[in-house]
């Protein structure tokens, strides 16, 4: 029997983290020995490791924090209709070179509405395809926009039309789909649950991390002033005398950070989102960060004391709904975006810091767990064929 063939479809648009997981899943079906091909339509961290996973890069694009609708390249103009045609020809043609057993769409029908005009021909091809691959959703723990008129029955109407399964990235003992999915009983026989997707600690000996306080946010405007907010609001906390290391993230400036700071403060340490961050955390006193999926399954894993100020402009619930869970069960501290100043960031990083590592009896094998689901099925496609 041929090795199982697995085509891996992601978009992300603003920060990494739908990258990342799709990146992690991908490596470790690499691992068993599949072939894997990831298509990445933003445009794919080099710091990433896919292992014998083999990337095909789209034209990219990427949105901002306040209008994922408008899709941008890269030097900020809009995509254009020509675009559009070239990525979805290529991503055709890529389906048509792989002949995957397995075709697996992140996000998609739950998000990504925006990249229909490439995701329809493609879903189309594969249930028409002569053998049939399985097609799989898969989706991380929360989801947003979901309670729109309409949108629920357009989401299980592309299941129901296109997909055999649906991976759900989460621990149902935390939080099951039904809770940001309204109509989660209509496709309760295609849903899966993994675990959550943690990436693999690189071989790491170095000390950096060690006894800091970690800051690590997004490039973006809101990232950037959980950045400044951390700096400032070292002196007033009982950890002034530790090392406060600043990682931005994503579309940021480590350089242009450390000029708007203002200061030289042997203290304070500026610099781009490091590869090594889950050993920086495993190390740290405590994590500041907002609250996206990738950085809480990384405080999870490391059991670090972390104050966490979900992401919560516009319409975006996710990270707040997660943080809360996590809150709930005294695993990690929680500041309210538009509660941030460093008076209250100080004081929810002495809380962590009191209080010590959490604890979680959380399911964090979701990568190993998927890959099993994607080998057990490419190789049914390869017994119908």
């Amino acid at each position: 029997m041929n090795r199982p063939r697995i085509l891996f479809y992601v978009q992300h648009l603003v920060g990494i983290g739908h990258f990342k997981r799709a990146a992690a899943i991908s490596r470790a079906a690499a691992a068993r020995g599949m072939g894997v091909t990831l298509v990445s339509g933003g445009q794919a961290p080099t710091e990433i490791d896919l292992g014998a996973a083999k990337l095909m890069q789209l034209p990219a694009v990427h949105a901002t924090e306040d209008d994922y609708a408008t899709l941008l390249v890269e030097d900020g103009s809009q995509a254009d209709d020509v675009l559009r045609r070239r990525r979805a020809g290529l991503v055709l043609e890529e389906f048509e070179r792989c002949q995957p057993d397995v075709l697996v769409v992140e996000l998609f029908p739950f998000g990504r509405r925006q990249m229909k005009f490439e995701l329809l021909p493609l879903l189309r091809a594969a249930r028409d395809a002569r053998p049939r691959p399985v097609i799989v959703s898969s989706i991380r723990d929360i989801l947003v926009g979901q309670s729109r008129a309409g949108r629920a029955d357009e989401v299980c109407g592309h299941l129901e039309t296109y997909f055999d399964h649906v991976l759900v990235h989460a621990d149902p003992s935390l939080v099951t789909l039904g809770a940001t999915f309204p109509q989660e009983n209509r496709i309760k026989k295609m849903v899966t649950y993994t675990g959550y997707v943690a990436d693999r600690i690189a071989e790491e000996n170095g000390e950096d991390g060690t006894n800091e306080v970690v800051v690590s946010a997004g490039g973006g405007a809101v990232g950037r002033r959980l950045l400044e907010v951390a700096s400032t609001c070292r002196p007033l906390t009982a950890l002034h005398d530790h090392i406060w290391r600043l990682l931005v993230g994503s579309r940021g400036s480590a350089g242009s950070l450390a000029s708007r700071l203002g200061r030289k403060d042997s203290g304070v340490i500026v610099e781009a989102a490091r590869s090594d961050f889950p050993a920086l955390l495993s190390r740290a006193a405590v994590s500041v960060s907002q609250g996206g999926y990738n950085t809480i399954v990384e405080i999870l894993r490391a059991k670090t004391p972390a104050v966490v100020v979900p992401f919560a402009t516009g319409v975006e619930t996710e990270q707040t709904i997660r943080a809360e869970l996590l809150r709930k069960r005294r695993l990690i501290e929680v500041v309210p975006e538009g509660e941030l100043s460093p008076e209250s960031l100080a004081k929810a990083v002495d809380s962590a810091y009191r209080a010590g590592p959490g604890d979680a009896d959380i399911d964090l094998s979701g990568a190993n767990a998927t890959a099993d689901l994607l080998e057990a099925w490419a190789r049914q496609t390869a017994r119908n064929a």
